[in-house]
C-alpha cells in the first residue's frame, strides 16, 4: 500500500528552506495556496524566489512579510477591483525584491523546459519587444534553417505548491475547472506540496478519474487546508471575499499590522483543519 503523505500545514511549510524557488499554483485570486503563504510568513522564511504567471495575494503577502527576494512573473496585481499589488511594488522599489519580469508565456516556457529536462526552450512572438534584452534572453542558431532563435532558460522550482479541492492520503490531487499552470508546475518542480480543501475517502477519486490532475508519486506531502485559497476562490466550492481582500490590503503595509493580521488568521488556518479532522 502506498504511504500516507498527510501532514499539517505547519509541517508542510517547514519543508521549504530559505533561499529555495517556489512555483505557486493558481492564478491571481483564483485557487492560490494562500493559507500556505501565510504559514510561510509566520515561520519567517527568507530569500525565496517565487515563480508564477500571474500572482496576487500570495506573492504580495510574501513580499510584505520579507519572505521573497525575487519574483519571476508576468503580472502581479489584484485586478481592476483592488488595483495593483502595493507590497510587491514597494519591495521592488526599495530593492528588497528583484522583479524578474516575464511574459506569462516565457514563465510557462521556462517551467516547461524544466519539465522536459532541457536547459532552455525556443520562443516566438517577441519582435519589437524590449523584454528579451531586459531579461538577457539569448538566441541560438536553428540547426535546420540557420536562423537565430530566441530562447528562455529553464527555471526548475524546488517546490510546486498547489491548492486543490480534493486530494487523497497518497497525494493524488483533483482539480476542477481551469488548471492554470498547476499541472505543468507539478512536472517541473523537484518536489510538490499539495494543500487540499478535503482529504478524499478511499476510492473517491476513482469516481471521476478525469479530474485527477496530479499523480501521488510526484507529491511529497499533502496538508489539509479548508478554505486554503481564502480570501480568493476555490472552484467549485467558494468565491472570493472582497471585504477580506480589502482588509488585507489595509493592514499589510506596516510590519506591526501585518503581524497582527497573520496572528489573527492563524486560528482560521489551523482551526478549520482541526475542525475538519474532528
Amino acid at each position: 500500500m502506498a504511504q500516507r503523505k498527510v501532514i499539517d500545514l505547519q509541517a508542510a511549510a517547514a519543508l521549504v528552506r530559505d533561499g529555495e524557488t517556489l512555483a505557486l499554483g493558481g492564478n491571481l485570486l483564483h485557487r492560490a495556496p494562500n493559507a500556505f503563504a501565510r504559514e510561510l510568513a509566520r515561520q519567517g522564511r527568507r530569500g525565496l524566489h517565487l515563480i508564477k504567471t500571474a500572482g496576487a495575494y500570495d506573492v504580495d503577502l510574501l513580499c510584505a512579510a520579507g519572505c521573497a527576494s525575487a519574483v519571476s512573473a508576468g503580472f502581479i496585481g489584484f485586478e481592476n477591483e483592488f488595483g495593483l499589488a502595493p507590497n510587491y511594488r514597494r519591495a521592488v522599489e526599495q530593492g528588497r525584491v528583484e522583479a524578474r519580469e516575464h511574459a506569462c508565456y516565457t514563465a510557462i516556457m521556462s517551467l516547461r523546459a524544466a519539465a522536459f529536462g532541457v536547459p532552455f526552450l525556443p520562443v516566438a512572438g517577441f519582435a519589437g519587444s524590449d523584454l528579451p534584452a531586459a531579461r538577457g534572453f539569448k538566441t541560438v542558431t536553428d540547426p535546420y534553417s540557420g536562423e537565430r532563435i530566441l530562447t528562455v532558460p529553464c527555471i526548475q522550482p524546488d517546490w510546486a505548491v498547489l491548492h486543490v479541492p480534493l486530494a487523497d492520503a497518497r497525494g493524488n490531487a483533483r482539480i476542477e475547472g481551469t488548471e492554470f499552470e498547476d499541472v505543468l508546475m507539478s512536472r517541473a518542480a523537484r518536489g510538490v506540496i499539495v494543500t487540499a480543501e478535503r482529504i478524499a475517502e478511499p476510492g473517491e477519486l476513482e469516481q471521476r478519474p478525469e479530474l485527477q490532475k496530479v499523480p501521488g508519486f510526484l507529491v511529497t506531502a499533502v496538508a489539509l487546508a479548508p478554505r486554503g485559497a481564502w480570501p480568493g476562490t476555490c472552484y467549485p466550492l467558494y468565491d472570493y471575499e472582497p471585504d477580506a481582500v480589502r482588509d488585507y490590503l489595509s493592514r499589510s503595509g506596516d510590519a506591526a499590522t501585518l503581524a497582527a493580521y497573520l496572528e489573527e488568521t492563524t486560528a482560521r488556518d489551523h482551526g478549520l483543519a482541526a475542525a475538519s479532522l474532528a
